[in-house]
């Protein structure tokens, strides 16, 4: 995942779900159409729950990174 480069960062460390996925969608709703959200979070459960959101709003999951207790995931906007 060291090859995708987001347009926009969203830090949700010390949150956790729902509020990562909230997050999420609120500042999606403000970027174009094929640009790269990059969210970070140290709760285990966005590495299923943003595949899983993607999905269900039409974008686009591309993938996670995560090192330690630290999770990186990727959504291009549809």
């Amino acid at each position: 995942m060291d090859n995708i480069k987001a347009d926009k960062d969203l830090d949700c460390l010390g949150l956790y779900c729902p509020v990562p996925i909230m997050k999420t969608a609120q500042l999606i709703k403000t970027m174009n159409s094929g640009e790269v959200l990059e969210i970070t979070a140290d709760d285990i459960g966005i590495l299923k729950d943003m595949p899983a959101w993607a999905k269900t709003t039409g974008n686009e999951f591309l993938g996670s990174n995560t090192e330690g207790d630290v999770h990186k995931v990727y959504v291009r906007k549809k």
